[in-house]
């Protein structure tokens, strides 16, 4: 059973509507259809974006049809999932620009000669206003207030917009268009595609199954990850950077990120640290290259292992641009360079007056100390966090 395709296809995801359901479809001997649809609303995306990719692909390198269906319709209407607020509207324009980029990054992970793209703006766009009603004639209002995020902002007094209310009914209609054997998608996405299978058994279609994959935790281990929380790693971010911010996982969100990210356990021989750097490497070789993912081990062996950060490829700033006290100067850095927003409170207590600030390796533990860089240089801010003076 453990080698079986449906083993495989159940594993590392939190619900399946249902395990017998998927079995009998698969054991039909054809390839499935199997639908994941992306409302690029940013051009980039991060890891949390790549768990459903990675399940879209195992279906692809079983041999099924893997559809990659891009919203640009309903991205221009905005999904309200987990939204106190409605999202701001995007022009089809922006959209476009988005999904270019998104499927770029997207093709890092999916085989591309084995993956249709699909845009439901191609079917919703044809659509008039009577065929709207008909459609919205099949789904009460009651359904929709059974949403959580729906239903938590009308019992708070806030606002619900009634195209918001179209959402689940539009991304249902996407699967009766495509066909779809089976959708993925994050758990937070279950009531809408349990629409799409009422939908289609409405149309006389056979019902589609739903894989619901769950929403992969941020560097932080609480949060889910986002580029709002400050907590994510961008697929197309620089491999060391990469590197660096997995290396500052926890150990128990490192099994899940093998689970989630990699699709196997890591191995209980390796020593955790050893472990995160394989897992480390693995990721910025998936995304990058193997030779840059030894690249970056190897430069955070460098700097952290073997203490040495005057061979490290380190971010450079000028001496010029960054001058006034310790300070301000580490202030500017954390922000600028790292994007880390870090009170002065805590800059002095945890970093300076804690002996983490150091210039070539010389503590700096006077917060008023004058700052002057120079070239060459070496500005160490944490164990994590150094720049060089040019």
């Amino acid at each position: 059973m453990s080698d079986s395709p449906l083993s495989q296809l159940v594993g590392g995801t939190s619900k399946v509507l249902s395990e017998k359901e998927l079995d009998e479809k698969l054991k039909e001997g054809r390839p499935l259809r199997i639908k994941f649809g992306v409302d690029p609303t940013a051009p980039d995306i991060h890891l949390g974006h790549t768990v459903p990719l990675e399940k879209l692909r195992q279906f692809q390198e079983l041999g099924h049809e893997a559809i990659l269906l891009i919203g640009d319709f309903t991205a221009t209407v905005g999904d309200p999932t987990g939204r106190s607020t409605a999202r701001p509207p995007l022009t089809r324009e922006e959209v476009l620009a988005n999904a270019e980029t998104y499927t770029d990054q997207a093709f890092k992970v999916l085989d591309r000669s084995k993956t249709t793209i699909a845009f439901n703006g191609e079917w919703f766009r044809k659509m008039d206003y009577e065929q709207i009603l008909k459609l919205n004639a099949r789904v009460t209002l009651q359904q929709m207030l059974q949403r959580e995020d729906f239903k938590e902002r009308v019992s708070e007094g806030k606002e619900v917009r009634l195209h918001e209310l179209q959402y689940p009914i539009m991304q249902g209609w996407d699967s009766v268009e495509l066909k779809a054997d089976v959708e993925i998608g994050g758990t937070d996405q279950l009531f809408n595609m349990l629409v799409g299978r009422d939908l289609q058994k409405e149309e006389g279609q056979a019902q589609q199954s739903v894989i619901c994959m769950p929403l992969l935790e941020g560097l932080d281990g609480v949060k889910k990850m986002s580029k709002s929380a400050r907590n994510y790693v961008g697929v197309n971010e620089a491999p060391n950077e990469m590197f660096g911010k997995l290396m500052s996982i926890s150990d128990e969100l490192m099994d899940r990120y093998y689970l989630l990210l990699l699709g196997c356990a890591r191995d209980e021989n390796l020593h955790p640290m050893e472990a995160k750097k394989e897992l480390s490497r693995r990721i910025v070789a998936r995304y990058h290259s193997e030779q840059e993912g030894q690249a970056a081990r190897d430069d955070w062996e460098t700097r952290f292992s073997k203490r040495n950060l005057s061979d490290a490829d380190l971010p450079e700033i000028s001496a010029n641009d960054y001058q006034g006290n310790v300070l301000e100067v580490v202030s500017r850095v954390f922000a600028e360079v790292f994007e880390l927003q870090k009170s002065n409170g805590e800059l002095r207590k945890q970093f300076i007056l804690a002996g983490a600030v150091q210039l070539d390796g010389e503590k700096l533990t006077d917060p008023m100390l004058p700052l002057t860089g120079a070239a060459g240089k070496v500005l160490r801010l944490s164990k994590k966090h150094s720049v060089r003076f040019v």
